[in-house]
């Protein structure tokens, strides 16, 4: 099940402590790639497809403190690897818009006709591209501190960049600068955090990226380190190419446009997030038609608070009471 290795020099890994709450399998697509995928809850509950942030994989189980929170609600969570990671087959030179195909492929796959979507920070622009380009089949469509199109309209590059952490203003810079600048630095910062998380999970990220006061509390948590832990570990099973695509696919034309969307939308950020920064929020929540917003007092990781909120709505449940329109 795993990928042919395409990183020069990489060790094939994987998490230690695989999800045993999982059911995982892998679905191939059409041009012959694999994608991992992992689901959780009811098989006959209101599917909502997940996609993962940067860097990411399959593993989107319920709160640590609501175990039984998918079964309560009546949700088949589904995740999956984007290509590069964990199980998925690399695609080099991906766009944000290929992410509708890849979830074409896995609905076709399990038989679901209509679904929910959500995506987490890096999974921002991919969640949105599938309820761009699935509209028959997108009942809702919730975007968490997603990323802005860079050079979206009042989002030159300054200010995309504009109150990120150090590290991620690095990162998009060495994006920008191109594949091979940016490999040889992700694949130095990915063999400096494996062994990192392996002991502390909670400084997974380590020091450039500095985080809010309520992020960093959140890493903290016991059970969260163990998230932390199986997602990292896992994301690069074969190496940084999913985080390599990732970074060079947010500083280029995302191949959609937001004003596509049809689905009922919600966009949710934190005002405090210095990872994605709520300028990016806003951005999303005046160009995406028709949206709501909940602005999170908090940071990037402040949903770990409110999954049921979110989880709530996407089910076809009321909106959050902080949800305003646009």
């Amino acid at each position: 099940m795993t990928n042919p290795q395409s990183t020069p020099g990489w060790i094939s890994g994987g998490a230690d402590e695989p999800d045993p709450a999982a059911r995982q399998y892998v679905v191939t697509t059409a041009d012959g790639r694999t994608i991992g995928v992992a689901e959780y809850g009811p098989e006959n509950g209101h599917p909502i497809i997940g996609i993962h942030g940067t860097p990411g994989c399959r593993y989107g189980g319920p709160p640590p403190d609501k175990p039984d929170l998918y079964e309560r609600l009546g949700v088949r969570a589904i995740g999956f690897d984007r290509g590069g990671y964990g199980l998925s087959t690399r695609k080099p030179g991906r766009r944000a818009v290929d992410a509708a195909e890849d979830v074409a492929a896995i609905v076709a796959h399990l038989g679901i006709d209509r679904f929910a979507v959500t995506g987490g920070s890096g999974g921002g622009p991919h969640c949105l591209a599938v309820a761009a380009k699935l509209p028959a089949q997108v009942t809702r469509l919730a975007c968490i501190v997603g990323v802005a199109p860079f050079g979206g309209e009042g989002l030159d590059c300054e200010g995309w960049l504009a109150g990120m952490t150090k590290g991620n203003v690095d990162e998009f810079s060495w994006a920008i600068e191109g594949e091979e600048v940016l490999r040889d630095n992700l694949q130095r910062l990915a063999a400096e955090e494996l062994p990192r998380v392996a002991v502390n999970p909670a400084n997974a990220l380590g020091e450039d990226y500095e985080l809010s006061d309520g992020d960093r509390e959140i890493m903290s948590r016991p059970a969260q380190q163990v998230r932390i832990k199986r997602m990292l570990q896992e994301a690069y099973r074969t190496g940084v190419d999913g985080w390599v695509d990732d970074d060079l696919l947010f500083v280029r034309p995302w191949g959609f446009s937001v004003s596509e969307i049809s689905a009922p939308a919600m966009v949710w950020f934190g005002v405090d997030d210095t990872l994605v920064p709520a300028a990016h929020g806003e951005w999303l929540a005046a160009n995406v038609p028709g949206t709501q917003v909940v602005r999170m007092t908090g940071g990037h990781m402040e949903l770990t608070n409110r999954v049921e909120d979110l989880v709530t709505w996407l089910a076809g449940g009321a909106a959050p009471v902080d949800a305003t329109g646009q």
